[in-house]
């Protein structure tokens, strides 16, 4: 996923090269990005923040995620970021 923050508001944008946009309010500073962004994943997809881990990218906007425990399969789970897609 490619992760901007700074944003105005939390949003999802849509798929852009194969990955996942999302706009995050908090600033690149000190991990509250990262922070905002497990908060933000976990509520999109009713889940505990502790179920969300960023595996790759904690310093970068293009960052790999993981859900453990996900109750949807790759697909459903993109329909329901991104209607529509």
């Amino acid at each position: 996923m490619r992760v901007q923050p700074g944003a105005r508001q939390n949003a999802v944008v849509g798929v852009a090269d194969g990955a996942l946009r999302i706009r995050l309010v908090a600033p690149a500073q000190e991990g509250r990005a990262n922070e905002a962004l497990r908060a933000y994943f976990a509520e999109l997809l009713d889940t505990a923040k502790s179920r969300v881990e960023i595996l790759k990218g904690h310093t970068g906007r293009l960052k790999r995620v993981a859900v453990r425990g996900a109750k949807y399969s790759p697909d459903s789970l993109l329909e329901r970021l991104v209607p529509g897609s």
